[in-house]
């Protein structure tokens, strides 16, 4: 018998300079640019005036000009 998968959850975080908060467990946050999942010990991109996560470094970019 195969082990079934960890269901993964959402987590709740707040975002600071230079680290993140976690406010409600979980495993993982989606990008605020794509919707894609991003694991917590990968997330390394965020904004602290809008409080969100990106996936990567593009995607900030990008919203930083969408709200500039």
């Amino acid at each position: 018998m195969t082990p079934s998968p960890t269901p993964s959850r959402l987590a709740v975080v707040r975002y600071d300079t230079p680290d993140f908060e976690v406010l409600k467990s979980g495993d993982h946050v989606l990008c605020a640019v794509t919707g894609k999942t991003i694991p917590l010990e990968a997330l390394n991109y965020w904004s602290v005036e809008l409080q969100e996560a990106y996936v990567s470094a593009a995607q900030m970019t990008q919203r930083w000009l969408e709200t500039r």
